[in-house]
């Protein structure tokens, strides 16, 4: 970094350990970890004390938001259980193959009518950028205790899955884009390299490291320390080869989660431990370390994104941003995720629940910043349509997280006693998802 940068990682672990002793009491309010990084990101940023500049410091700052959506790629796709999908499938199922769509052509026609400055096909790539949600944003909302479990899954399911399925969207549209390298490449390139080569090496790493996992921890050959570090080694080696061969990092992550999770459950066997190894165990525990390492650097880039996207864009403020921002949050995630859930039996509460927390957060984030970066023209306009919206919906799906919960939790409540047929009381058994860190 610059010669600013002792100060910037100072400032960095300051705010970090600042938010680590208050975590248990901020866990339960309403003022999240994204709110508190991306606050402290505008008090270090261009917009306060300049420690942190994009055009300064753009290789750390990409550097650290791409690993962060890589690693919690991984880890979404590997802890996503076949449960969630079991009896309460229909949320997630139709949030995915009905709503996501109709979301990034929603936010698309909405970016081409509201934002000047924007040609060709930039506008749908904002609204690829932001059709992703992030249970992270309005984690209280999304994990409460009383929400239904069907409700549960299905936002945190949709958030581990949408995520990904955007992603060789948005790389096919950043060929439109002159100057970048993906131009360079050519559509037929980025399809070839990002739907093809990245799974395929993601699966291979994937499938290999949780076999060969499965078997060292059956010789009683890894210790339990190394073998929450595998999966890490795992994550890193699957997006590194994908990147070094002109792929997409985060496909080949995301694919490599699945594919570890699907050969560490298949060649587990019940038992007890190994020798040298802890007694704890399990394909959650074999996860831990690399679910820490993801939440951690997913709250740095919150800052880094409160420092170097949203400060300056808050600076170029204009109505056209704050309308699409508004109507983004509203609008274009309401209206599909009504029509989605139409015919599904989900009571009103349900469906506007589900509407109002499909915040937006690290997928969008980060693919606003390497757009950003990138020498085209429409990358700063399009960049500050991604921060106000995300900065926007950090602050307010987090301040009304608590109190939403606990409303619809009492309705749901009180309509589950007197209905015990109700839709929303459909579980399957599903655990509540506390192995979700992030």
């Amino acid at each position: 970094m610059s010669g600013n940068g002792g100060w910037a990682v100072a400032a960095v672990a300051a705010v970090t350990g600042g938010y680590a002793l208050f975590s248990r009491r901020l866990a339960t309010s309403s003022v999240s970890a994204p709110m508190v990084f991306t606050a402290a990101g505008l008090l270090i940023g261009p917009a306060g004390l300049g420690l942190l500049d994009l055009e300064r410091d753009a290789g750390p700052v990409l550097t650290l938001a791409e690993a962060a959506l890589a690693l919690v790629l991984f880890t979404d796709a590997a802890t996503v259980r076949s449960e969630e999908f079991r009896n309460g499938w229909f949320l997630p199922g139709r949030l995915l193959v009905v709503g996501l769509p109709l979301t990034v052509v929603g936010g698309g026609l909405l970016a081409w009518a509201l934002l000047p400055g924007l040609t060709g096909w930039e506008p749908a790539l904002v609204g690829v950028i932001l059709a992703p949600t992030d249970a992270s944003v309005s984690k209280a909302a999304v994990f409460a205790p009383r929400i239904p479990a069907v409700v549960r899954h299905g936002l945190n399911a949709e958030c581990g899955l949408n995520e990904c399925l955007v992603l060789p969207a948005f790389a096919v549209l950043l060929v439109a884009l002159p100057g970048t390298p993906a131009s360079h490449q050519g559509a037929a390139g980025i399809l070839r390299h990002v739907l093809l080569l990245s799974p395929l090496l993601g699966l291979v790493a994937g499938g290999l490291g949780g076999a060969l996992l499965s078997r060292s921890r059956a010789a009683g050959r890894v210790t339990g320390d190394w073998r929450r570090i595998l999966p890490l080694a795992v994550a890193t080696g699957a997006g590194a080869l994908a990147a070094a061969t002109g792929g997409s990092a985060f496909v080949a992550a995301w694919v490599a989660g699945f594919a570890f999770a699907a050969a560490l459950r298949a060649g587990s066997a019940p038992g007890p431990a190994a020798d040298g190894e802890d007694s704890e165990g399990g394909e959650d525990d074999t996860l831990e370390s690399v679910e820490h390492l993801a939440a951690l650097l997913a709250a740095l880039s919150f800052l880094v994104f409160g420092a170097v996207l949203l400060g300056p864009a808050l600076a170029h403020l204009s109505w056209h941003v704050a309308g699409y921002a508004v109507l983004s949050l509203t609008v274009v995630r309401a209206l599909p995720t009504v029509l989605a859930l139409a015919g599904s039996r989900l009571r009103p509460p349900t469906v506007a629940y589900t509407a109002w927390f499909g915040s937006r957060g690290l997928p969008s984030l980060v693919l606003g910043l390497i757009v950003t970066a990138e020498a085209a023209p429409g990358a700063r306009s399009m960049g500050t349509a991604v921060a106000v919206t995300v900065g926007l919906g950090v602050l307010l799906h987090g301040v009304s997280s608590v109190p939403l919960a606990d409303r619809y939790g009492r309705w749901y409540e009180a309509a589950a006693s007197r209905r015990p047929s109700l839709r929303e009381s459909v579980s399957g058994g599903l655990p509540h998802p506390e192995w979700k860190r992030r």
